[in-house]
């Protein structure tokens, strides 16, 4: 089918098998529809919702990890139908590539969305005013996440000013990413600000999960492509208060089996998009996606051979990956799949069979071992020797992993060390990615690949960081 969205403010003509029609002109709507406090709770609804659709928009998408192949964590099928895949794992992705759309669109329907709040909140006479401040201080928050993950694997990003569509906008300009970056870190602020201490209820932030986000935004911006080091101090402050409060935020690493973070409704969930308990907001990368086809899976995605030979032995490895599956009632190894891999057990774990393609498990955006190894990091970078917090929080980490603790390392090493670390704990949850990124390490990671695994189509440049527009919003503005 074809039809067209207004998100934000463009017009995107496109073509899908697994969509809800909607209808335009619901999609935009100003201060009229905001006259109450149950109007601006309906509008930050939405905002969540269009990050919630499989397939279409939004996080609960394979989207995201297509998005990340460029790292040395994840591959995928090196035939079949992975082509669109393939593409981000060998970097020549096309602009027509749809994996990358419901990122791109998920997160400019929810600026949308956001900035209606935004915008209009003020007008707003009727409601409890407390109350409002947290609707809107969550509007803040996820219009800073969506503008973050936008300018991260974008770059330069059209800034919307209004919620209303105007058909300047078809032509409207890509902002710098130090503006983006000023956006983000001022709506992130607010955020702050006016998000409470205890969250309103499961998927939504609380303050801890604000100054998480801020952190993780200072650390990105210390390296490429911002370059400005001055965010690791800021960083190492924004997370040591995430640190300090955790008792009152309600977070804490999960002692209590590693795999069983990633169902869920743990005090590792710093902030985490839940699932409404429908299809239509199922977290769709689970299960299938992540399975060998021997067992009637789809082999989307999967770990790279080196990075799993190279990964420490431990409770955490074994949690990490599946190696033996169960094909005609008898044990395979993962070397005598199709495809020659181990698979993500972490993507796999949820209520019910696995082989599902509708998992209700969340969708982990942050977790406390985030804020535990940005501290450590940032503190570092920041040109202060690492403290006994810093290590402290890196072998809270490593031990849970059960890896020995580490003590009296020069300050390079630590860095590296902590780089390490990020790379285990967050295998294929699209960290290392964004962490080779802005370490330019991604020709680096990509030059010692295994024989088994997909190599770059070419020589990788800093073009190749970047995702190009999705070609429908760039055939209707040429300035994108």
């Amino acid at each position: 089918m074809k039809k067209l969205y207004i998100i934000a403010a463009f017009i995107i003509a496109t073509g899908c098998s697994k969509q809800l029609e909607e209808a335009p002109q619901g999609l935009v709507i100003g201060s009229e529809g905001l006259s109450s406090e149950a109007g601006l709770e309906a509008a930050l609804t939405g905002a969540y919702g269009s990050l919630l659709i499989p397939w279409e928009s939004g996080f609960t998408t394979v989207g995201q990890i297509a998005m990340s192949m460029g790292g040395d964590d994840v591959t995928t099928h090196p035939g079949s139908n992975k082509e669109e895949f393939r593409e981000y794992d060998r970097f020549n992705v096309s602009s027509l590539n749809g994996r990358m759309v419901p990122i791109w669109r998920g997160c400019y329907k929810a600026i949308q969305s956001t900035t209606n709040i935004i915008n209009n909140y003020t007008g707003v006479k009727d409601g409890n005013k407390a109350t409002i401040k947290v609707i809107v201080g969550e509007a803040y928050f996820i219009r800073g996440l969506c503008y973050y993950w936008l300018t991260r694997s974008w770059g330069e990003v059209p800034i919307i000013p209004s919620e209303k569509y105007s058909s300047e906008y078809l032509s409207l300009k890509k902002s710098p990413i130090q503006d983006v970056y000023k956006l983000v870190e001022a709506d992130l602020a607010k955020a702050e600000e006016w998000v409470p201490n205890t969250r309103r209820a499961p998927g939504r932030p609380n303050k801890g999960s604000v100054k998480a986000l801020l952190a993780d935004v200072y650390l990105t911006q210390g390296g490429w492509p911002v370059k400005d080091q001055s965010k690791y101090a800021l960083a190492a402050a924004k997370a040591k208060e995430v640190i300090d409060n955790k008792a009152t935020y309600g977070f804490d690493l999960h002692q209590d089996g590693f795999l069983k973070i990633f169902a869920g409704n743990t005090k590792e969930d710093v902030f985490a998009f839940y699932t409404r308990g429908q299809w239509i907001t199922y977290n769709s990368f689970y299960g299938l996606s992540t399975m060998p086809e021997d067992e009637g899976g789809w082999s989307d995605y999967f770990p790279e051979i080196k990075f799993f030979n190279d990964f420490p032995e431990g409770p955490r490895k074994e949690a990490t990956f599946s190696t033996t599956f169960t094909v005609n009632g008898a044990p395979l190894a993962w070397q005598n799949t199709t495809t020659k891999h181990p698979y993500y057990k972490k993507f796999t774990i949820q209520s019910g069979a696995k082989n599902t393609y509708m998992s209700n498990n969340p969708i982990i955006m942050i977790r406390y071992a985030h804020v535990l190894l940005t501290y450590a990091e940032a503190l570092a970078r920041s040109g202060a020797a690492p403290d006994d917090v810093a290590y402290t929080a890196l072998n809270a980490v490593r031990s849970r992993a059960g890896l020995l603790p580490l003590a009296g390392l020069t300050t390079p090493d630590f860095i590296e060390a902590v780089v390490n670390e990020r790379k285990w704990e967050f295998a294929g949850e699209w960290t290392r990615w964004f962490d080779l990124v802005r370490l330019e390490r991604v020709e680096e990671a990509n030059a010692v690949k295994d024989p088994a695994d997909l190599t770059p189509a070419g020589a990788i440049t800093k073009e190749h960081y970047l995702l190009p527009i999705p070609g429908a919003d760039a055939q209707v503005n040429p300035n994108l």
